[in-house]
């Protein structure tokens, strides 16, 4: 049993020494939870949208796509950094709500219509114009509301309630599901899914405002512009690095579709769909992991714990599900009936190339976490920005001519350049250091895991789910094999054992 004040005794991360920092079981079931209700509403809302696709068209859907990646670049300004670093600082010095969220609450609603109106103005200058202006209003809307409903979310993320915060989480998908499943018999056209969008966005931000004002107490008002100035010059490398990350991740839907054309668009929306659907996980679990890093800013040997229990809760489950796609890719594109054979080709070959770049993320996503937990935003932010100069040129020189292909290849790219970044600022600047050897075991267990399947596909032609069985069983004994989880660990998280 290895304690945070001894660190170095072992190498291995153990749920034992971890527990003496916090209550492990208890974190683990909210993981646990959070996934949990992401895999009861992302899958359906990922068939019903492939639905919604084939019925709109890879042009149309492409064209929404293109929006809806506009208004998540432009909307970092209706956030400024505020949500990361009023969790940081809440997590930290909880007492710093009571004092701030008078203002705080006010400037972002006033945020979100100024970013409103970079939005419309951006649209404008990159050429849309009439019912597009429209349609970007509409879309730009839903996903403001979107974003000021996590700006509340923050606060219950805060104070460790992560249960309440999974379950509003999924609260917008579930109503827009809802909708979609009403919409698809009546006849499902592009007002009315813009509209059932914008519907479900307004109800969950009236819902989580009435909420958080139930739990903390309603909230005065209170103007002070030195509180505001305060909070943006600390949010600002947050406000940054979430502009950056938003540039980073939506610019090639954007320049795809001014490029090349609104069916390449598509074409790469029906693939990156899928890693949206697979990162959902990775983006539910981190936020947990960023609360916990930030609640401990100054004790290294936690955060390196902590960062040994979150590299396997992150990156184990995602091995397997890129091992899928790797073999068996073809099989999510069943739903597209109005698709000839070239298109679902062509789709499938961007999702084989993406998931590559998830597979990157799920080494190395955690390590982006902890550093903007601990006040190394700056850094993080120089290195995306970096990414973004990169993706552009490529962009530029290669989606012309190769469209879809190169968008997921351009990405890709990106991926590799900044994760290696990661890792040489969590080397250099924090005293938590890279985990080695766990990585060395991690990467062993998916190359074992791709050397099985295609020995079970050589000769055999097996239905695609009795082969996710089959390597989902044969991925446990890999995973137990390789000392990753160990049985021990699994005996503890059990009803009645552990903490």
């Amino acid at each position: 049993m290895r304690s945070f004040a001894n660190p170095g005794q072992s190498p291995d991360f153990c749920i034992d020494s971890f527990s003496t920092l916090v209550p492990i079981k208890r974190f683990f079931g909210n993981i646990s939870f959070v996934v949990l209700l992401n895999l009861l509403v992302k899958p359906g809302w990922v068939v019903v949208e492939n639905l919604v696709q084939d019925r709109l068209g890879h042009a149309t859907f492409g064209l929404i796509t293109a929006l809806s990646a506009l208004t998540l670049v432009v909307a970092a300004l209706s956030d400024l950094g505020l949500t990361p670093y009023s969790v940081q600082r809440v997590a930290a010095q909880p007492g710093f709500m009571a004092d701030t969220f008078p203002t705080l609450l006010p400037l972002r609603g006033a945020l979100n219509f100024v970013a409103l109106a970079a939005m419309l103005a951006v649209g404008w200058l990159l050429g849309y114009r009439d019912s597009e202006l429209l349609l970007l209003l509409a879309v730009g809307a839903a996903l403001l509301l979107a974003q000021y409903g996590q700006f509340l979310r923050g606060t219950l993320q805060a104070h460790q309630k992560f249960n309440t915060d999974a379950v509003l989480s999924v609260v917008e998908k579930f109503l827009l599901l809802g909708a979609v499943l009403v919409l698809l018999p009546v006849g499902l056209t592009l007002p009315r899914y813009v509209g059932a969008r914008l519907g479900a966005a307004v109800f969950t931000t009236v819902l989580l405002y009435g909420l958080m004002t139930r739990l903390f107490g309603r909230i005065k008002y209170r103007w002070k512009a030195p509180v505001a100035r305060t909070a943006l010059r600390a949010s600002l490398p947050f406000a940054l690095m979430t502009l950056l990350y938003g540039v980073n991740e939506r610019i090639d839907m954007v320049m795809l579709e001014r490029l090349a054309s609104p069916t390449e668009a598509g074409y790469y929306a029906g693939a990156y769909r899928w890693v949206d659907a697979v990162m959902m996980y990775a983006w539910t679990v981190l936020p947990l992991f960023f609360a916990k890093f930030a609640s401990v800013p100054r004790d290294a040997a936690a955060q390196r714990e902590l960062l040994r229990f979150g590299q396997r809760v992150v990156t184990l489950p995602l091995l397997f599900i890129v091992a899928f796609i790797f073999f068996r890719g073809e099989v999510v594109f069943w739903q597209f009936s109005h698709s000839s054979p070239a298109e679902l080709a062509r789709m499938t070959l961007c999702l084989k190339i993406l998931f590559v770049n998830v597979l990157i993320h799920a080494f190395f996503a955690i390590y982006s976490t902890l550093l903007t937990s601990t006040t190394h935003e700056r850094a993080v932010s120089w290195l995306v920005a970096l990414s973004i100069t990169l993706n552009i040129g490529l962009n530029l020189v290669f989606l012309p001519k190769f469209g879809a292909v190169a968008a997921s290849v351009d990405t890709l790219i990106c991926a590799v350049a900044v994760s290696v970044g990661y890792l040489v600022l969590v080397a250099r600047r924090t005293g938590v250091g890279v985990p080695g050897r766990l990585l060395a075991r991690l990467l062993l267990a998916f190359g074992l895991l791709c050397g099985a399947w295609y020995g079970l596909q050589y000769g055999l032609y097996l239905s695609w789910w009795l082969e996710a069985g089959i390597m989902a069983v044969v991925f446990g004994l890999i995973v137990l094999g390789t000392g990753l989880v160990r049985r021990s660990e699994i005996t503890q998280l059990l009803p009645g054992k552990g903490n």
